[in-house]
């Protein structure tokens, strides 16, 4: 199916930024409800991309779960030219407080 490049690129990103992306499984839908191209072309570029090896899929009641690998990182990276220290947000450290202790030596 041909995809423009323009929405090929927004599927991309949002897919990057988050590391997961969710489609429902109405090809008839007019866009997606995250983005802003046409439903069915997220989920034949995710089928491509999942093909290619660059994400899992997952379905579960009427719900695509795309997930992106580490082979889809780098494909990305190099695809929408971003640096390496970039990553997405399923993949970054979130920062721990350390919860106060009761009871015990300080």
């Amino acid at each position: 199916m041909y995809i423009p490049t323009a929405n090929r690129k927004t599927i991309c990103k949002a897919l990057f930024k988050d590391g997961v992306l969710v489609a429902k499984k109405d090809y008839n839908a007019p866009r997606h409800p995250e983005i802003d191209v046409p439903n069915l072309e997220v989920i034949k570029a995710m089928q491509s991309l999942t093909s290619r090896g660059y994400v899992k899929t997952l379905f579960s009641w009427q719900y695509y779960y795309y997930t992106l690998t580490d082979e889809g990182i780098e494909y990305l990276r190099e695809y929408l030219n971003i640096p390496q220290e970039v990553v997405p947000a399923t993949f970054k450290k979130s920062a721990r407080t350390a919860a106060p202790r009761f009871g015990g030596r300080p």
